[in-house]
This record gives structure tokens, C-alpha cells and sequence, in this order.
């Protein structure tokens, strides 16, 4: 008779089951999507602060962002500032790493320009052109003060224009003109797209995109 096959020991069983969820939730996290929070108001109405969302990645797969995309990225240079709400704790820090906590540390914006994209605030009735088509952008908090400040940018191929939905309160692209990096983000630095919100559950579900950017040439 053959020998009964030998057990690992209830230790060294529940060792390897984390150990090969972790590794699932790390590929997961790198290829598929990412939990993140929203740390600000800058993308009210569209998403307020507190929001837990998924960010998904497959759509960059085999290109960049398009205009209109929401985006989370990595911060290009200091934007987020010294007063960073970091996780509190080292467990905390761990899930973070796999993808299990919803990640700080990063900002979210929508994209106005891609590269090559000649992007300017304003026209006469307050709208941002790209490529000489004014953008009518239906999602924003308040449209009237989308012209308190006035820019004339061309985006750097591979880099994008990014700006909050609530543009009395994003320090997005805008706030960053004259610092190095002229207020652009590399395509690199996305994270992913948003995808869908996943809490509070009375705002469930899956994050729409826009056709304001379609007659952009």
C-alpha cells in the first residue's frame, strides 16, 4: 500500500494560504485595479471627500489617458504638500502596499489636455478651448468661476493637463504653472482610471464618463 500522503501542519498551512493571497492581491493591484480614497473636495460634484473608489488599469493597457478621463496619479512634485493625511498605522501601511486599504498619497483630476493639445482658459462666455473648441463641461461644481484664472498652455507629448471639477477649490495643472514641470503630469505618473465608487453605498456604482471633449480635433 502506497504511504498516506503527509499534511503540513495547520502553521505552515494558513502561512502559505496568506502568503499566496497576498501575492493574488499584489497582481491584482499592479495590473488590474487599486483602492483609493478621496482626500479633498476638489472633485465635487462628481466625487466628495471620504469617497472610497476602485481605479482600474486595464484601459491604459495599450494606450494614455483621453481627455475627459478621471484620473488617480502619483504626485508630480510636492502638489499634495507637507500635510499629507498618511495611514496611521504600520498594518495599515501592509494593506496599502497589496491593494487591501484604499491608498493616500496620490491625486485625482480630470484630464483636459493630452500631448500636443493647445489648452486655454478662456472664451468669452467663461469655457476652456482645446484646440480652439470651447468645452462645455456639464460635471463642473460652478462654471462661473471656471475663469478666475487665465492660462494659455501647450501640453508636452506624453505629459497631460490635468484640472478638479470644482475649480473654485483644485489646486490641479493651474496651481502649478510656474513651478518646474509647468504644471503637467507625466502619463507615467497615472495610477489608473476611476471606476467605480465603492463607498459611502448610497453612492454605489460605476463612475460615468463624458462626451464634452467629442468635437475636439
Amino acid at each position: 500500500m502506497s504511504e498516506e500522503k503527509r499534511q503540513l501542519p495547520l502553521w505552515q498551512e494558513s502561512l502559505l494560504l496568506v502568503a499566496t493571497a497576498l501575492v493574488l492581491a499584489l497582481i491584482v493591484k499592479t495590473f488590474f485595479f487599486q483602492a483609493f480614497y478621496i482626500p479633498s473636495d476638489s472633485m465635487v460634484p462628481t466625487m466628495v471627500k471620504n469617497d472610497k473608489l476602485l481605479v482600474q488599469k486595464w484601459s491604459y493597457w495599450s494606450g494614455g489617458p483621453e481627455r475627459g478621463d478621471i484620473v488617480v496619479f502619483r504626485d508630480p512634485g510636492n502638489w499634495l504638500g507637507p500635510d499629507v493625511d498618511e495611514s496611521s498605522n504600520a498594518v495599515q501601511r501592509g494593506l496599502e502596499l497589496v491593494g487591501l486599504f484604499p491608498s493616500g498619497g496620490h491625486l485625482i483630476k480630470r484630464v483636459i489636455g493630452t500631448g500636443g493639445d493647445r489648452v486655454i482658459c478662456c472664451d468669452a462666455e467663461g469655457r476652456t478651448t482645446v484646440n480652439g473648441e470651447p468645452i462645455d463641461e456639464p460635471y463642473l461644481a460652478d462654471q462661473s468661476v471656471n475663469a478666475d484664472q487665465t492660462f494659455d498652455v501647450k501640453v508636452p507629448k506624453g505629459y497631460l493637463w490635468v484640472q478638479g471639477d470644482n475649480r473654485g477649490n483644485s489646486a490641479d495643472s493651474r496651481a502649478h504653472l510656474g513651478e518646474p514641470g509647468g504644471g503637467f503630469i507625466a502619463d507615467e505618473d497615472v495610477v489608473g482610471k476611476a471606476w467605480l465608487r465603492v463607498w459611502p453605498l448610497n453612492r454605489f456604482g460605476t463612475i460615468e464618463g463624458t462626451d464634452a471633449f467629442d468635437e475636439v480635433p
